[in-house]
């Protein structure tokens, strides 16, 4: 289980356990990005991530000027231990211009994009990327989204599964040189899912949601 407590600040405090995580939580932040985040955020993703698919500190500040709100970095002590962050869009495929171009955000959009859930090597397999990804499915929800849309690689594949996404095969994106598998979670019925994609100027027809 987890408890949150949320403060004037929107900070979350984070105690107990989930079902995801393995060790026993002590008293951690989950809170939404701001501008003066981006040094440290730019850190921790070229500790993840292959120079040649980390996004840079550029791509961060844009993304920060524009959905913010859409980052949760989870700290203790003012130590950055992991985070998740993507942009909103009407668009049911996430596509690599998505990550270098922060103005097709969307608030109103129906999709959540995760672009990246990172921990610091020093604290993996400790359930902090499990808390991160259910605050964000629960944050998904409460903004009424049809769902959230990832790419990974194939060694991923099951462990974004324990959370409830389906595979939906290898992705267009090129992204890195890399093979990408898009999966997607949703959140509201399959039938109107698939009435929305069925009128959606970017619905090409390779989604099959039956």
């Amino acid at each position: 289980y987890a408890l949150f407590g949320q403060g004037k600040s929107r900070d979350l405090f984070v105690y107990g356990r989930t079902k995801h995580t393995q060790c026993l939580m002590e008293k951690y932040i989950i809170r939404p990005a701001v501008e003066s985040d981006a040094d440290k955020i730019a850190e921790l993703e070229h500790l993840c991530f292959p120079v040649e698919e980390a996004a840079s500190k550029v791509d961060f500040v844009n993304r920060l000027n524009v959905y913010a709100i859409h980052f949760l970095l989870l700290e203790s002590d003012g130590v950055l231990i992991a985070m998740i962050n993507g942009m909103v869009s009407d668009e049911p495929d996430l596509n690599d211009e998505m990550y270098h171009n922060a103005d097709m955000h969307n608030e109103n959009g129906k999709w959540q994009m995760i672009f990246g859930l990172e921990s610091h090597p020093d604290y993996r397999r400790k359930g902090y990327a499990a808390l991160l990804i259910e605050k964000f499915i629960e944050d998904a929800k409460n903004q009424n989204r049809y769902g959230l849309v990832l790419t990974c690689k194939e060694s991923l594949i099951h462990y974004y599964e324990k959370f409830g996404f389906i595979n939906e095969g290898i992705s267009h994106s090129e992204h890195g040189n890399a093979v990408w598998y898009q999966m997607r979670k949703k959140l509201v019925g399959t039938l109107i899912i698939k009435n929305y994609l069925n009128n959606n100027k970017w619905n090409n027809g390779k989604i099959d949601l039956l």
